[in-house]
């Protein structure tokens, strides 16, 4: 006899069945629907498009005899993929196969009716067991979501309708008598998670005890502060039912007991010390002014979320010990935040403290003016040193990051500030000689910048532009570069004895952008270059330090800023490593990449942090040439810029060796650089409005003794 319960799968390709499905369209008191090539055009627009057999599968007729009415739809295989497709990837496709095998039992079709419900719609079973022996009256319908239709009708029929609706193909089986001694055995046999959700304590020990003889884990919840019970009998088979919250009553202690007579025990099980207060005082009324304990459609749904998720950690093999657990909605709620309070009010308010008072000392002032060379994150990777007559700047070993391998790029950042502090002089009528080389235990370079009474008038004019250079992270307009210009940069940094190559053709800046995308999801994926990436930024709110970066530069609008706080996780990112995704990390470099009048790249011969210096005094110069002439400079570099070789990529990013080697190889390429060539900087060049901070500096030091 067909199951009361259940729809029936018709296929035109059988003979019997394709002998129903004319009787049935000979009927006028049924309703066919057809929503096939709906279906058909959702299956085939998927992302990634399933595979030819799922695409071919044919189409099936589903009977719902209580509804008399018969449904087109797509193959079991196909309806799957697309009923499911928006669980990815809260739930992967491989996840979903796997769950898909599960063989769930659920005793008690009240709150048992969600629960069953939401495991059937978020796909974590592939078979169903509901056994109830009671029918729905009209006070389930506070909790239970049936109608005043279901009303007299069995709780496992209805809440197996309800889910054959949602999934014909997945087998559900209503049993009606509900759970004894004798039917027990057949219930649990082959089941791999046991739900318990009724209202008969001596059939909550019967359960238990049989799950526990069969090593199946039993699941509970209580509809109060978010409680759900979890027992791993699969993995502690010897572990005493309810967490031992019975002590040693027998089964049929608790056979026949009214509802008032079974407040004691459900107050032991429920731990009523941390009952909700309504929940408390509402059971000493049970049986005088109460007929049963309350229930609420709010916490019933919850604890259906909480036994679905439960249902997903065991299927899948990820922790989950026997306990409990409490999620306190009204607590949380009475807990909330206020995000608008926490926005700052003033968005444009400038992020820099510049000094009010000029130095008086030459070398102070060159010492202000290093101090505001730019650097990777503005890690600011110097120790500077005043002299009466001299100005000593060496890296900072302690400021180092992985993407500064051997400190190159902490040597570029050095040279910057070697090539401020030079302006600076030759703005007081000062020349300067300078000296790099190994600053011994201290440091692995620095530069002694020493004056002299030759003048020199063309870095005197960048002065003021030195104080102005920043880095303007706006998208910009793309507007093209003059050739005037586009000269005058590349003699800049030829000046300095670095080259500067221009990709202004669209193919190439798209090539760029590509590279440039790819190199940042690594970044992105690499934990300890991720956990470096986020560290550089401050949010408004946060103490305001002297380093790092105020994510207002970042120039993003507020919905992206909500990304950012969930791209700073290194839960999600390594989650993301995981399943080899994150193909949309980069996209935020690509479009300003996109978007730029020019992609410009430093390179220069050498290999030693001396050289890499002098190109920074190159990548300085460029920059305030650049803003001079209405342009916006923002550096984009790659993980893979200061890496030399296998040995150095594998120590950024073990898991992407070789896709770092192939993003490198094809930049170089794409640069024409030569095989001595090294690179400083990368950056993208456009036409924006001002940046709307600027990052803090730490405060320069004092004159002190000659170096």
């Amino acid at each position: 006899m067909t199951d009361p319960g259940n729809a029936i799968v018709l296929s035109e390709d059988h003979s019997d069945q394709a002998e129903l499905l004319r009787q049935l369209r000979a009927r006028p008191d049924i309703e066919f629907v057809d929503h096939r090539e709906t279906q058909r055009a959702v299956l085939h627009a998927l992302n990634p498009v399933p595979a030819d057999d799922i695409l071919g599968e044919p189409p099936r007729w589903v009977y719902f005899p209580w509804r008399r009415a018969v449904v087109a739809m797509l193959g079991p295989r196909g309806f799957r993929r697309v009923r499911l497709d928006r669980n990815r990837n809260l739930i992967t496709l491989d996840e979903q196969h796997h769950l898909g095998q599960l063989r769930i039992g659920v005793v008690g079709l009240s709150v048992g009716h969600v629960i069953a419900h939401t495991l059937a719609a978020q796909g974590v079973c592939g078979e169903l067991r509901l056994t109830d022996f009671d029918d729905l009256e009209l006070s389930n319908l506070n909790r239970v979501p049936a109608t005043v239709f279901d009303e007299g009708q069995n709780k496992a029929i209805v809440a197996a309708r309800r889910i054959a609706e949602v999934d014909p193909y997945l087998p559900v089986h209503a049993d009606t008598s509900g759970i004894t001694a004798e039917t027990i055995g057949p219930f649990l046999d082959g089941l791999d998670i046991l739900i318990e959700v009724c209202d008969s304590l001596d059939t909550k020990v019967l359960v238990r005890e049989a799950a526990r003889a069969r090593h199946i884990p039993v699941l509970m919840a209580t509809s109060d502060r978010g409680l759900i019970d979890v027992e791993r009998f699969d993995l502690d088979p010897g572990r005493p039912i309810l967490h031992g919250l019975l002590g040693n009553v027998a089964t049929a202690d608790l056979a026949g007991l009214s509802s008032a007579d079974k407040v004691p025990y459900v107050l032991g099980i429920l731990d009523a010390g941390q009952l909700s207060e309504r929940m408390a005082a509402s059971l000493c009324e049970v049986g005088q002014t109460l007929s049963t304990w309350p229930q609420l459609a709010g916490e019933v749904t919850l604890g259906a979320a909480m036994i679905a998720e439960a249902v997903r950690r065991i299927g899948s093999g990820e922790a989950l010990p026997s306990g409990r657990v409490r999620i306190d909605i009204g607590a949380h709620l009475a807990e909330s935040t206020d995000p608008y309070a926490a926005q700052p009010r003033n968005p444009a308010e400038v992020a820099d403290d510049p000094e009010t008072d000029e130095p008086a000392s030459v070398p102070a002032l060159m010492a202000a003016a290093a101090n505001r060379a730019p650097s990777g994150g503005n890690a600011q990777p110097w120790q500077i040193d005043i002299g009466p007559e001299a100005l000593t700047v060496r890296i900072d070993p302690a400021r180092t990051t992985m993407m500064d391998v051997e400190f190159r790029g902490s040597a570029v950042a050095l040279g910057a500030a070697v090539f401020n502090a030079r302006v600076a002089a030759a703005a007081r009528g000062r020349g300067t000689e300078v000296r790099t080389g190994a600053g011994g235990e201290r440091s692995p370079l620095e530069a002694v910048i020493t004056l002299t009474d030759t003048p020199e008038p063309n870095l005197a004019d960048l002065y003021g532009p030195m104080l102005d250079r920043a880095t303007n992270r706006h998208h910009g307009t793309g507007r093209e570069i003059s050739t005037h210009v586009a000269e005058l940069l590349r003699s800049t940094a030829a000046g300095l004895g670095a080259q500067l190559q221009l990709l202004t053709d669209r193919e190439h800046i798209e090539t760029g952008a590509s590279v440039l995308a790819a190199a940042d999801r690594i970044r992105y994926l690499t934990a300890k270059l991720h956990a470096e990436m986020f560290s550089e930024l401050w949010w408004p709110g946060d103490p305001r330090p002297e380093f790092g970066i105020d994510v207002r530069g970042l120039e993003l609008p507020p919905s992206d800023l909500a990304v950012l706080e969930v791209l700073r996780r290194p839960d999600v990112m390594a989650r993301l490593a995981r399943w080899n995704a994150g193909g949309a990390l980069g996209d935020n470099t690509r479009d300003r990449v996109m978007s730029s009048a020019a992609l410009a790249v430093i390179s220069f011969s050498g290999h030693t942090l001396a050289d890499y210096a002098l190109a920074g005094q190159a990548v300085e110069a460029v920059w305030i040439t650049a803003q001079m002439h209405g342009l916006a400079v923002q550096p984009i570099s790659p993980a893979f810029l200061y890496a030399h070789d296998d040995r150095e990529l594998d120590a950024l990013a073990p898991a992407f060796t070789d896709e770092l080697r192939s993003l490198q190889y094809t930049f170089r390429k794409l640069i024409g650089a030569g095989a001595q060539e090294a690179q400083a900087l990368v950056f993208r060049i456009t036409d924006a409005p001002p940046p709307t901070v600027r990052s803090r500096r730490q405060r320069p030091p004092r004159q002190t003794a000659a170096p």
